[in-house]
């Protein structure tokens, strides 16, 4: 008898082979998966396949079946077809999971491609059933956003600035040849250079292709165009610049479960606060919400569409009158008081600013412009703090709803909205960070936006999905899908208090032995010394 363990025999026949459902442990993962996927409704969510609308043929896979298969896949870092074909032949979970059926690469591909609305549903039915059962409270919510790869190379990127940098540059090559043409036509002794014929083909072929470009950038009325996904831009980061989508998400403080998300085509957040928050509350239903991000969302036009639907923001603006004036040494707009009883200003030299009753717009917003004479300015002693050399006068603008950021700026200086941006990071740094490495997802697989939205809603509901396994327990998941299909969460939400609460207390508990143990042998190696 040897030393080391003995496996079983292969080519062995088993008396009683084991089935599939006892190689699956109780607790395992898969069997969560089944669960949930097993009560939703697949007619609500109209899911769509290529045998929707055939009757001849061998019968289609289920969408239920694809659907655990692609939840199945995103929990464990498999997002490509190809290779989760692979894993359903030799990965028994997911063997179990689909009941020995095996659908090709191609099959698996197309339900991602073709159902985007369906997997946004699913993501918000469980961002509402996470309400429902108070694990979402709505009472903070933290917005951020991510630069995630397109699919789609840099390569095949048109921009219009380039283009008409390369024509001019192809057009000043071609006029090179013709005057070096002309000069050995004159000059018989260099007619042993050599040109190329080709190479004037070669730049005339490529400003035919550059105008076709150009043209069609004019047609879309776009400055960048890629040819392989036609959503996709240009987003600059600080290292680099990549072809990419910004994912953004609204997280809850509760328990930094994904409220809402969505997808932008633009490289920054300007355009992104009132978006958010309006999908946030949507899911909440919570009218004392407040919702928190940083200075990159920081829009005045945002905030005023915020306050006009009652939602609280605390964003800090992206520019302190402090750092400007370290900048440029100038007074900024903060040192000119405002007298809303004469709408005028009042400068450091407590000189009165007028309101010319000229307007112009200017980013969407409506601005009154107040002005001082260029007589008072001219002889003003502090005009070198406020003035540059070649400006006669002082001018300033003010928003037609600038009261409205007057208000919010004297918010932002209270205790309570200092504490909630000092939070912020602890609140909406964690899914994505997640995300991008547990689930190991960077880039999007499917091209365009309406597809990208639907594989954006799919990984943010795996996160969802993953958070709430580990924190109430397959157990008690599997009990809350039954109470789902009863539609009866009552009982089923106590419990879920009740584990969370006893959990909880058994953290702390071990938490105090860990640091009595702790501090008893710091104190004992100090004694010993």
């Amino acid at each position: 008898m040897g030393i080391y363990k003995q496996g079983l025999d292969r080519n062995q026949q088993l008396l009683f082979p084991p089935s599939l459902d006892e190689l699956i442990d109780e607790n395992n993962i898969a069997r969560a998966i089944d669960s949930y996927v097993e009560i939703l409704n697949i007619h609500k969510l109209n899911i769509k396949t290529k045998k929707s609308l055939i009757t001849d043929g061998q019968p289609a896979f289920h969408p239920k079946l694809l659907l655990k298969i692609y939840i199945y896949g995103y929990l464990n870092k498999i997002r490509s077809s190809r290779k989760l074909e692979a894993e359903i032949k030799r990965n028994i979970e997911l063997m179990w999971l689909t009941q020995g059926l095996t659908p090709s690469y191609k099959t698996i591909a197309n339900f991602r491609k073709d159902n985007p609305k369906a997997l946004q549903k699913i993501f918000k039915e469980f961002s509402i059933l996470l309400k429902d059962i108070k694990l979402i409270t709505g009472e903070l919510v933290g917005i951020d956003g991510a630069f995630l790869r397109a699919n789609a190379s840099k390569n095949t990127l048109i921009m219009k600035k380039t283009v008409q940098n390369d024509l001019a540059k192809i057009d000043k090559d071609i006029k090179n040849y013709m005057e070096l043409l002309d000069t050995l036509d004159k000059d018989d002794s260099q007619s042993n250079i050599k040109l190329s014929v080709d190479d004037i083909a070669n730049l005339k072929d490529k400003k035919e292709q550059l105008h076709k470009d150009l043209a069609l950038l004019d047609s879309l009325g776009k400055e960048q165009h890629n040819k392989t996904d036609k959503d996709a831009n240009v987003m600059s980061k600080p290292a680099h610049n990549l072809m990419a989508y910004n994912s953004q998400i609204a997280v809850d403080d509760k328990f930094k479960f994904i409220i809402a998300s969505d997808i932008s085509l633009n490289g920054h957040d300007l355009d992104q606060l009132h978006n958010m928050s309006i999908k946030s509350k949507e899911i909440v239903d919570n009218k004392d919400m407040i919702v928190t991000a940083d200075k990159g969302y920081y829009s005045s036009v945002e905030i005023k569409k915020c306050v006009d639907d009652e939602i609280e923001t605390i964003v800090p603006p992206r520019c302190t009158a402090t750092t400007k004036k370290i900048k440029d040494s100038k007074f900024s707009k903060n040192q000119f008081q405002y007298h809303k009883d004469k709408d005028c200003y009042i400068c450091p030299n407590n000189q009165i600013l007028e309101n010319s009753t000229t307007q112009y717009k200017r980013d969407k917003r409506m601005l009154d412009v107040y002005r001082l004479s260029s007589t008072i300015c001219k002889s003003c002693p502090l005009k070198p703090n406020c003035l540059s050399n070649k400006t006669n006068y002082k001018q300033m603008y003010r928003w037609e709803n600038e009261s409205i950021i007057d208000d919010y700026t004297t918010k932002m200086n209270t205790k309570k909205a200092k504490d909630i941006v000092k939070k912020r990071g602890s609140i909406v740094e964690h899914p994505f960070g997640t995300i991008k490495r547990t689930l190991g997802w960077d880039h999007f697989l499917v091209r365009s936006k309406e597809k990208v939205l639907g594989e954006n809603a799919l990984i943010m509901f795996t996160y969802n999905f993953r958070r709430l396994l580990n924190l109430i327990g397959i157990t008690l998941f599997k009990k809350l899908c039954i109470s789902i299909k009863n539609k009866d969460l009552t009982q089923v939400t106590k419990d879920i208090e009740e584990y969370i609460l006893v959990v909880g207390l058994y953290l702390v508990y071990f938490l105090q032995i860990f640091l009595y143990l702790e501090n008893l042998r710091k104190n004992t190696k100090y004694s010993e010394n």
